[in-house]
Parts: C-alpha cells; sequence; structure tokens
C-alpha cells in the first residue's frame, strides 16, 4: 500500500494535521514484512476548547483486525503514542500469540482524567452481535483490538463471559453462571471469578463503578440475566455493551 491509502478523519481537530498523522503513521505501515491493509486514523478532540486528543489507528495486519488508542495533550503526541503501539501490535499479531504484559504502558488516560471530561453519565449503550468464541480466542481479540474488557459467548455454558487483563501477565475469566476453567487451555495464565456476575441495573453499575473507581464491570440483566459491560470511554462518559447474539 501506499502513503494515500492511509485514510485520516479528524474531529474537533484541524485538517492540516492530517497530512502529519498520515506521514507519522505511514513508516510504521510501509516499515514491516506483515501486510498491512486498510488502515484508517481518527483525530478526535475532547473539550471545549481541547483538552485532550485520542488518536486511533484501526488497520487489517495479515487478514487480522486491529487497533490501537492512545491520548495526548496534543494532536503530536498522541499520535506519536498511536504510531509506537501500532509498531508493537503488529509485531505481536504477526509471530505466535502469546500474554502480554499489564499494563503495557502509558495510554495517556492521566491526562484525560485531569482534565474532568465528560458528564460521568452513562451516554451510549452499544447492542453488537456477540461472537461465539473461546476465551482464548477472546483473549486474543482483546489484545489486537487494544480493549481491556471483551464480552462475548462461551461455548461451554452457552452464556455471555467477559475476559479482561489482571495482574502482570494474567487474564481473568467472568461468567454470567458458575463453571470450571476453560479448556483446553494452552498455557494463558487464567483466573476465574468465584461466583456468577452480579445481577444489576444500568445504574446499580454505574454507581459500583463510580464508587469503587473501576474501570469496567461485568454484570448480569436483573430481569434475563444476559450479560452485560460497562465501561468509562476515553470522553469520560460512561457506555454499556448490552449485545444481541450472534455468529461470526
Amino acid at each position: 500500500m501506499s502513503v494515500k491509502d492511509i485514510t485520516v478523519a479528524a474531529t474537533g481537530v484541524a485538517q492540516g494535521f492530517a497530512a502529519g498523522a498520515r506521514r507519522r503513521i505511514a513508516p510504521v505501515v510501509l516499515g514491516t514484512d506483515a501486510l498491512v491493509e486498510n488502515v484508517r486514523v481518527r483525530l478526535t478532540a475532547l473539550g471545549e476548547p481541547a483538552r485532550a486528543v485520542i488518536a486511533q489507528v484501526v488497520a487489517e495486519v495479515d487478514g487480522r483486525r486491529v487497533r490501537v488508542q492512545r491520548s495526548a495533550a496534543g494532536v503530536g503526541g498522541a499520535v506519536e503514542r498511536a504510531a509506537d503501539a501500532l509498531r508493537a501490535r503488529i509485531a505481536e499479531v504477526s509471530g505466535p500469540w502469546r500474554p502480554r504484559p499489564w499494563p503495557e504502558g502509558p495510554r495517556g488516560l492521566g491526562i484525560l482524567r485531569a482534565a474532568r471530561l465528560g458528564s460521568g453519565t452513562i451516554s451510549r449503550v452499544k447492542a453488537p452481535a456477540l461472537v461465539w468464541c473461546s476465551p482464548e480466542t477472546a483473549a486474543r481479540t482483546m489484545d489486537a483490538m487494544d480493549y481491556d474488557i471483551h464480552l462475548f459467548v462461551d461455548p461451554a455454558t452457552e452464556t455471555e463471559a467477559a475476559v479482561y487483563r489482571v495482574g502482570p501477565t494474567g487474564y481473568r475469566l467472568a461468567r454470567t453462571v458458575s463453571a470450571g476453567p476453560p479448556t483446553p487451555n494452552r498455557g494463558i495464565p487464567w483466573t476465574l471469578n468465584p461466583g456468577c456476575a452480579p445481577r444489576l441495573t444500568d445504574d446499580a453499575a454505574l454507581d459500583r463503578v463510580t464508587r469503587a473507581e473501576l474501570p469496567h464491570l461485568f454484570y448480569a440483566d436483573p430481569d434475563t440475566g444476559s450479560g452485560r459491560v460497562l465501561y468509562r470511554r476515553l470522553d469520560g462518559d460512561y457506555a454499556v455493551i448490552a449485545a444481541a447474539r450472534g455468529t461470526a
């Protein structure tokens, strides 16, 4: 691919920064032996006037979708962080998968917290079709897509489950029903939530997250028992993933 194939979208950021972002991301994309395609960069300024900038890069690496997202006080810093993260992500998905250290390094979130952005309320509810897959596959997707938590349907229980990171290298598996360790397990350092996901309303989940200053929470709808995820967005608000099951 060529530099011109890298698309850049900007929200709240002067369009003149798009060319600079493209020039910074291009050497990462062109300087690898992996096949990198469909590279899309999104620059988003938060606050009025802008107090922080998020740089997100989505691409396909050897046919696998990856995403990185970083923030900083200015466009240049955010793009620089995103470029470094993209280089690391390409290397990760191009070779054999292995658990990576956690946390992997600063994402610039301290800048956003200091700016006190957002209203602190649930501003978005997403309802994607969940993928039925093994916890290992869910963990790999979470890493490749730069998620902090990933919601999926666990074939062992045929119910919603979530994976998220704990400790320096561990992965935690939480389910809406009690079940044993995932099998087969190819060396992933799993820990299991001891019980079922708590049944909470969205408002109760938000209260628990804000009181405990949690980055996210996996819980179950009190009426249906279906799994949901509440997480803090980079703009300071919160979002809920309340998915409809599907296949992929």
